[in-house]
């Protein structure tokens, strides 16, 4: 089966079918950096690492590019706001971006251009259009004439008559009066007196936010992309500009497939900062396991909103969120099942000629199925579920006494994590390490420090020593009511929050 998406611009879900079948071209518009990564950043940039995975995984070639934009009037106006100069803010938060990128589990793109250090490419893209007829001055301002691009429009299906200036929340209105049609929108943008900006053939400015894709993309990856991707929210007039400045310059198609995620919506509206119900992938990485928030992205199909849900005390302060605890039980599921496989003895394995479950033996192909299929994530999660089932059911029967477990459906079920690591970056962690900090993270969220549950522990190991065996009990008891589940073994006493 090959992999199926859901083009933006035709509205139908298409074979993806690169220029060249081995080698995918993929754009995918990054972060403006004047702040930290929030949600509905975690949720776009998973999607599209597992797209580039799974691509790979099919054996395809791609080149990944993601931009940086470092050069925005958002930008500016949190340097001013914070007294910062603006290009320290743009490399301080396009830092701590990447970090947090990481943390979710997140690959780097091949390629991640800034718009700082492509302004001749953008000059060049610029005068194309200006020499095309496609493009104006205006008082030192750069503008695309829509008029001059009759299928203006075709991507989000809007009527160009009906359409308003400033969609995008990036332009003055007192610059409006200088275009000829209300949705003509700024190439360059001219610096007042000393403002930011840089020289170029028509005066000290900045780009506009739309050119910097357009120009970027094309210098990594050629004049059309095989996939260029983003947020529902870039489809206009973002996405619809890029479309209407790329072709009018280069009069090809400027990307075979569109692809657009949905948005992340809290207590079932949009989150954004005006609503008071907008977090950063930083306020949660505290809380949370990040590979549990990559986990959450994946429960909703990528074109779904992605409703997140929270708890309030009666100050109105945030107390949890449920959804995220629950993957995060997920995620340690998850591990705890990869650790019991690494842990079986060897003599419990033993060659054997009958078939394995068809959950392990199957998994890895059933994976690769349901990304097939318009990246479905949630399918894929569906199946990891049964597959991480049979896993332990495997180790139950090794684990039994005189019990073993056939070699094969062992190596089979070694595949589907390497696989799962493969497709949705998910149980890549040494689980040993992970678990640890799941469990110290929600002892500490229970008013709990692992030091004093380890000393407890060793008291009441003195005290079993000691045969005095009531004491041990209450110990016990009294770790019980916390929260603390004991986990005596040979090796000795360890423990666990209970869920």
């Amino acid at each position: 089966m090959k992999v199926r998406l859901h083009n933006t611009l035709t509205g139908q879900k298409e074979p993806f079918e690169p220029a060249d079948p081995n080698h995918a071209r993929v754009y995918v518009c990054g972060p403006t950096v004047y702040d930290y990564a929030h949600l509905g950043h975690a949720r776009c940039y998973v999607v599209y690492d597992v797209l580039v995975r799974h691509l790979r995984s099919n054996g395809m070639r791609v080149t990944y590019v993601r931009n940086i934009t470092d050069v925005d009037d958002k930008i500016l106006k949190r340097a001013a706001e914070t007294g910062t100069e603006p290009t320290a803010l743009a490399a301080r938060f396009a830092e701590a971006y990447s970090e947090d990128m990481h943390r979710l589990g997140n690959a780097d793109p091949d390629i991640e251009p800034r718009v700082s250090t492509h302004l001749e490419d953008i000059f060049a893209l610029v005068q194309r259009l200006i020499d095309g007829g496609h493009a104006y001055l205006a008082d030192g301002d750069v503008y695309f004439s829509v008029e001059s691009f009759p299928e203006y429009g075709k991507l989000s299906h809007r009527d160009l008559g009906k359409m308003k200036s400033g969609a995008s929340d990036r332009l003055d209105e007192t610059k409006t009066a200088r275009k000829r049609h209300p949705a003509d929108f700024a190439l360059w943008k001219k610096s007042e007196g000393e403002a930011w900006g840089w020289e170029s053939p028509w005066g000290r400015g900045r780009p506009g936010w739309h050119i910097e894709c357009s120009a970027m993309s094309m210098k990594h990856l050629g004049d059309t992309l095989d996939l260029h991707g983003g947020g529902l929210d870039l489809v206009f007039p973002h996405h619809e500009n890029e479309i209407a400045q790329s072709e009018a310059a280069t009069s090809k198609p400027f990307a075979r497939c569109w692809m657009h995620n949905g948005f992340v919506e809290v207590d079932k509206e949009k989150m954004s900062k005006s609503l008071g119900n907008f977090f950063t992938a930083r306020d949660l990485f505290d809380r949370i396991e990040p590979e549990a928030i990559r986990y959450f992205m994946m429960t909703v199909h990528y074109r779904a909103p992605l409703n997140l849900d929270w708890t309030l005390d009666e100050a109105g302060n945030v107390t949890g969120f449920p959804q995220f605890e629950e993957a995060e039980r997920r995620v340690a599921y998850l591990y705890k099942t990869k650790q019991r496989l690494e842990a079986l003895p060897p003599k419990r394995v033993i060659d054997s000629d009958g078939p394995g479950p068809a959950e392990i033996s199957g998994f890895s192909e059933a994976l690769r199925e349901s990304l097939n299929d318009d990246l479905n994530m949630p399918v894929a999660l569906a199946k990891l579920a049964d597959f991480l089932k049979a896993v332990n059911e495997l180790c139950d029967q090794a684990m039994k006494k005189k019990g073993k477990a056939p070699r094969g459906s062992v190596e089979q079920a070694q595949a589907g994590f390497a696989a799962l690591e493969k497709e949705l970056g998910l149980g890549a962690e040494a689980a040993e390490v992970i678990l640890l900090r799941i469990r110290d993270r929600r002892a500490k969220a229970c008013g709990l420090e692992a030091e004093n549950v380890e000393q407890r522990i060793s008291a009441r190991t003195e005290a079993r020593k000691s045969k005095d065996f009531a004491q041990a009990d209450r110990i016990r008891d009294e770790l019980a009511a916390l929260g603390v589940e004991l986990l005596d073994g040979p090796e000795g006493t360890g423990w666990t929050m209970a869920d």
